[in-house]
């Protein structure tokens, strides 16, 4: 799992986006985002687990609340794989795909610029112009299959 340092630009987004919406910027916040950008995907409950011996006093729907709020100031995204909430870290990324695996969960971004260019090419054969997708194949990973 690669780290991600948080940048200005990432405290800059979520403060920008806390005024917006007449809200501040709590130590909690900010906990939330150092420990939210050092990882790729996670679930509420693992970060909540992550967290809950360092912050006092910290719930799972604080958890949730702000996770949300991460995604709505544009640093995180919730995917829905199978039957589990991911949020994705963003900030740093281009756009990606996903392997899931469906054994252990285990997810594995990717990017491949033949699978970008064929959707380009299968949308325009249609009469569509692409405005966002996500592309998520299942499967399972090799740890799995031994």
């Amino acid at each position: 799992m690669a780290t991600v340092h948080r940048l200005p630009k990432d405290i800059v987004l979520l403060k920008e986006h806390l005024a917006k919406h007449q809200l501040k910027l709590t130590r909690q916040r900010e906990q939330i985002l150092d420990a939210f950008l050092k990882v790729e995907h996670i679930t509420a409950e693992a970060m909540y687990h992550r967290l809950a011996k360092r912050i006092p006093h910290l719930g799972l729907a604080t958890i949730y609340r702000t996770l949300n709020l991460f995604c709505e100031a544009g640093l995180a995204q919730a995917r829905h794989f199978g039957t589990q909430t991911q949020y994705d870290n963003v900030a740093h990324k281009g756009h990606h795909d996903h392997l899931i695996c469906t054994g252990c969960g285990k997810i594995v971004e990717f990017e491949n610029c033949d699978i970008e260019r064929l959707q380009e090419e299968v949308a325009s054969r249609n009469g569509f112009t692409i405005q966002t997708h996500k592309l998520e194949l299942y499967g399972v990973c090799s740890s799995c299959r031994h």
